[in-house]
């Protein structure tokens, strides 16, 4: 397979996996602590808590005030809803995805976080451990772009996530589990994703052609400068070709292990 080098907009994503995946585990950190000395996450009143904290507020809010406008540091995948991305195609008809698709997904996602909200209200959960799931789902994004979608492969079954369908969700499914924890940090957050996600569908719905590939030639995989399908093709590849190997050395250590096992039988003693 032809090697493909790492586009910006991979080697952005690449970036915030990485500090997304660091605030992570910085606040699974700070909540050990919090809880070893009898207290929680969000009741823990240090400055480390407060610049935590600071943190996950400024670059999130950074990152969905940036989706809110035309940037080419996006990837199309958001950026289509945007009239200077459409190209369009004459004479084409918008065909959007089935809406019972998009009900699933959010049946779905309600779902397991009314589930977590139910063990939060029942206070197996606290409110520390609501904002690592969030967090976790941060970095858990990224995975789905870079490396593995559910979704894409379960629900949605789109090419790729230039044209998906519900790209713009994903703030606001990053932030569900915040809905049981009322402060400013929490609800800001949560506020400005569902601003996100309802300029996203007011767009769907009035501006279809701007989201379907037959309509819109920035969505055709001859204009795409993301070429994500190729990296995951890549990973697919390498993943492939180390699970063989593997394979292959396990066949060659049994057949060794049998080879053993046959000498020790001819070198034990016969019963007379």
């Amino acid at each position: 397979m032809e090697k493909k080098h790492l586009s910006k907009i991979s080697a952005i994503h690449i970036l915030k996996l990485v500090y997304r995946g660091f605030l992570f585990l910085a606040a699974v950190a700070v909540y050990v602590v919090a809880r070893v000395r009898g207290a929680e996450l969000l009741d823990a009143e240090s400055p480390l808590m407060l610049v935590l904290l600071g943190a996950i507020w400024v670059v999130f809010a950074a990152e969905m005030l940036s989706r809110m406008f035309p940037s080419p540091l996006e990837s199309m995948g958001c950026e289509k809803q945007f009239k200077r991305n459409y190209k369009p195609v004459e004479g084409a008809t918008p065909h959007l995805q089935e809406a019972k698709v998009t009900f699933a997904v959010a049946f779905v996602w309600i779902a397991l976080n009314a589930l977590f909200g139910g063990l939060y209200a029942a206070g197996i959960f606290d409110r520390g451990i609501l904002l690592l799931i969030a967090l976790a789902y941060s970095v858990c994004d990224m995975i789905c772009i870079l490396f593995f979608c559910p979704f894409q492969t379960w629900f949605m079954k789109n090419k790729c996530c230039t044209t998906c369908r519900i790209y713009n969700w994903d703030y606001a499914m990053m932030f569900t589990p915040l809905v049981f924890i009322p402060s400013f940090y929490t609800w800001t957050l949560l506020g400005l994703a569902l601003v996100l996600l309802a300029l996203w569908e007011v767009r769907v719905h009035t501006v279809p052609e701007r989201f379907c590939e037959c309509c819109n030639e920035s969505l055709a995989c001859k204009n795409c400068k993301e070429k994500l399908c190729h990296h995951k093709r890549q990973l697919r590849a390498f993943w492939k070709t180390q699970t063989a190997a593997l394979s292959d050395r396990k066949e060659k250590i049994e057949e060794k292990v049998e080879q053993l096992e046959e000498k020790l039988k001819n070198r034990l003693p016969k019963d007379k």
